[in-house]
């Protein structure tokens, strides 16, 4: 039987297609205003040569180009891009562990541990970098528990040597991230019918093979979350940066966010620290994209 068309449905409803838009439309002018606004107003800023109080000079693509010629934004992306193993796979990998076992051992006060490993989070930045300041100064924690230990010979003034800088400002990030991933992964692991681990035992599944063949498939979705939101992390800190090591020593430490900050503030070139925030924008946009474009197909 064929369906008979009602007079004026069509037309109501088309009537009414703007509905929806009525109602995204606060969001949007937010959004708009808050971020689109002075993002294309920084894209213009960067097509200029601008100390940020005189005249300016309309300079083209002239930024870009140094962005990708500069040696030092070059080594500071270089930076950002090791960061991402501190803030992002190292504390995926330890988060996908710590969770694993206590989702499988079932331990009593989950809720507990949840916060106290989320506390990291809701800390400053600022104040973390302080106290990791404190932990990493020659006569800090760090080296006095060494030298307590008998190693002695490890002690080391970490935030001053050009070899151990970079990796001891990424385990301050380490240490931030893990507790996020860890509370993403038991998220998802708890919704997971225990039924399915059952099943897995019976066909004689390790706790290995359980974690590759039942926990992992099911927490897929959570490890997307956790790698954009870490990645993200990564490529824009600054506060830490700037607080423990200013970028030194000499440029060992230096990343994009500082250098932005550098360039506009201190050497007055607003035009190039626009460009290389452009840059990294493009930078940030395009491996999230690619992180959830490989969590939704696997």
């Amino acid at each position: 039987m064929s369906r008979t068309a009602v007079p004026g449905r069509s037309t109501r409803r088309s009537g009414r297609a703007w509905v929806p838009y009525a109602y995204l439309a606060p969001a949007l002018l937010v959004y708009g205003v808050f971020l689109l606004f002075p993002i294309g107003r920084a894209a213009q800023f960067s097509l200029f040569e601008w100390d940020g109080l005189g005249a300016s000079t309309f300079v083209g693509l002239d930024n870009y180009v140094t962005v990708f010629q500069d040696g030092r934004l070059l080594e500071a992306f270089g930076h950002a891009f090791v960061l991402i193993f501190f803030f992002s796979v190292l504390p995926l990998a330890i988060g996908l562990l710590v969770a694993g076992v206590l989702n499988r051992a079932q331990v009593k006060g989950l809720g507990f541990f949840r916060t106290v490993l989320f506390l990291p989070q809701v800390i400053a930045m600022v104040v973390v970098a302080v106290a990791w300041r404190q932990i990493y100064a020659p006569d800090g924690v760090l080296n006095g528990t060494l030298r307590a230990l008998g190693l002695g010979h490890l002690a080391r003034p970490w935030l001053g040597d050009y070899a151990f800088t970079l990796p001891a400002v990424g385990l301050v990030g380490t240490w931030v991230a893990t507790g996020l991933v860890i509370v993403l992964m038991l998220a998802g692991m708890t919704k997971i019918p225990r039924e399915h681990y059952e099943a897995a035992r019976l066909d004689g599944a390790g706790a290995f093979r359980e974690f590759l063949a039942v926990t992992l498939p099911a927490v897929r979705g959570e490890i997307t979350v956790a790698l954009t939101l870490t990645i993200i992390a990564a490529l824009k800190t600054f506060d830490l940066v700037y607080v423990t090591t200013r970028g030194g020593p000499g440029t060992s430490t230096t990343v994009p966010s500082y250098e932005i900050y550098r360039r506009a503030f201190e050497t007055g070139d607003v035009g190039l620290a626009t460009a290389v925030g452009v840059v990294l924008t493009a930078v940030v946009l395009v491996i999230t994209a690619v992180v959830n474009r490989i969590g939704d197909r696997s």
